[in-house]
């Protein structure tokens, strides 16, 4: 049994990353990729601190939240549905009475208040702060998840996040709207007994199907990077059905909520009301982390031997891509995408990606842009090529970095320095006559 379970574990860490799309039938390869896919995911929630970060933003949302909903209820009065909207939060806050009439009273206050008297200066930045910080931080939560490292500058933010207040009121509408509407329908067509049965499932189908959209455009809309619709939508279907499944179960265990209620007293709704978001965020950031492994799942193969690769493999690499990519520009063809490097020569992507970012920090090769309407980057020597030979290639990745250090090569030291001087130019003085794009 154990050496099952260590041959079991062996091929989901190690053999399965190792398996191209040529060694096994499309169907094998589409579960292969479904079971990466599902290990990435649990295993980044893991390292990522998905559920601290869920905590994160459950403070961020606690201390936002009425300036938010104010936000909304004055946009919403403005066009006249605030009524309609007030139905919406007490469904889209899980059903938790007492909570919902305690944040709707602090709405209320926050609204008069702000009409007059000093608190309106200092209000309206506190409200545009609070929500502003919160978005932010939802932001920063799923850049750190698609490891992109900038953010959206804050022009961006603030016409992005506006715009984002102005559309929710309009939307929340729209849904309530269309779940009215089906509800009337229903009522004329209740004689039709094949029907019936039909549209009361497409009715009970409402709320998930808004759930899962708005889910979708929360993990296409907040990174700041271009995410796919499919892995979205497939990450938000999962991802809302997983929350209206927690907001069913947590609204049923009422034997549950009164043994709080027996403890904390009218205090309970606090509590609850944490706990319910902080199980909403933990369900949107394990949906956005399965967006991110459905959609990066081929960076990660051959993931433990890119990591572990030896330095005479990289140079191998390295000569073989800038190799390729001097011979197309020297028959005047169209640059190399990474894409294409890696799917022609069966290297890793991710290899791929680290090597031709190391050439272009040794000023070897830059990126073009062939197409105005294609997004992928192409790239092209940086030198003339009929100068471009194998030593000097290595000697550049050889002395890419720092060398500023207090260790004295030129005294104590310089026996070990100057040996190692002479073996480098020996090394590649039989590679100076070699240019790459012969090879």
């Amino acid at each position: 049994m154990n050496e099952r379970i260590a041959f079991l574990w062996k091929f989901l860490t190690y053999d399965i990353w190792r398996i191209t799309e040529n060694e096994v039938t499309k169907t094998t390869y589409y579960l292969y990729n479904i079971i990466k896919t599902i290990y990435l995911c649990a295993n980044r929630f893991m390292k990522n601190r998905l559920v601290d970060k869920a905590s994160a933003l459950t403070y961020s949302t606690l201390l936002a939240i009425v300036p938010i909903l104010a936000i909304l209820f004055a946009i919403a009065r403005g066009f006249g549905f605030s009524n309609l909207m007030e139905s919406q939060v007490r469904i889209g806050l899980g059903g938790q009475h007492e909570t919902t009439d305690v944040i709707l009273q602090f709405v209320d206050s926050y609204l008069a208040q702000t009409k007059s008297g000093v608190f309106i200066g200092v209000g309206l930045v506190m409200l545009l702060w609070t929500g502003i910080n919160l978005i932010s931080n939802i932001e920063t939560a799923f850049n750190q998840i698609w490891q992109v490292n900038k953010a959206r500058s804050m022009y961006r933010k603030i016409t992005d996040y506006f715009s984002m207040f102005l559309l929710m009121p309009i939307m929340i509408v729209i849904s309530a709207g269309l779940s009215v509407f089906m509800t009337t329908s229903l009522k004329y067509i209740e004689d039709f007994i094949l029907l019936a049965p039909i549209l009361k499932f497409l009715i009970r189908l409402i709320p998930f199907v808004l759930t899962w959209f708005m889910f979708t455009g929360l993990y296409i809309y907040m990174p700041n990077t271009k995410v796919k619709f499919k892995h979205a939508f497939i990450s938000g279907i999962l991802a809302g059905t997983a929350h209206q499944a927690f907001q069913f179960l947590y609204i049923s265990g009422q034997i549950w909520v009164s043994r709080y209620n027996a403890i904390y007293g009218s205090f309970a709704a606090l509590p609850l009301f944490l706990l319910w978001l902080q199980m909403s965020w933990t369900i949107c950031l394990l949906g956005a982390e399965l967006a991110y492994a459905g959609q990066n799942i081929r960076n990660y193969s051959f993931d433990k031997d890119t990591k572990n690769i030896s330095r005479r493999y990289r140079d191998f690499v390295s000569i073989l891509i800038m190799s390729l990519i001097s011979k197309r520009f020297e028959k005047d063809e169209k640059p190399y995408t990474a894409e294409e490097i890696s799917e022609e020569y069966q290297i890793p992507i991710r290899l791929t990606h680290q090597v031709l970012y190391e050439l272009q920090e040794v000023n070897l090769l830059h990126e073009v842009m062939t197409d105005e309407k294609s997004e992928n980057i192409r790239y092209q020597p940086s030198m003339d090529i009929n100068k471009l030979n194998v030593a000097l290639l290595l000697d550049k990745l050889d002395t890419h970095g720092s060398e500023d250090f207090k260790i004295d090569k030129d005294k104590e030291f310089g026996e070990q320095w100057n040996v190692l001087i002479a073996a480098r130019e020996q090394y590649y003085k039989n590679a100076s006559n070699i240019l790459l794009k012969d090879l």
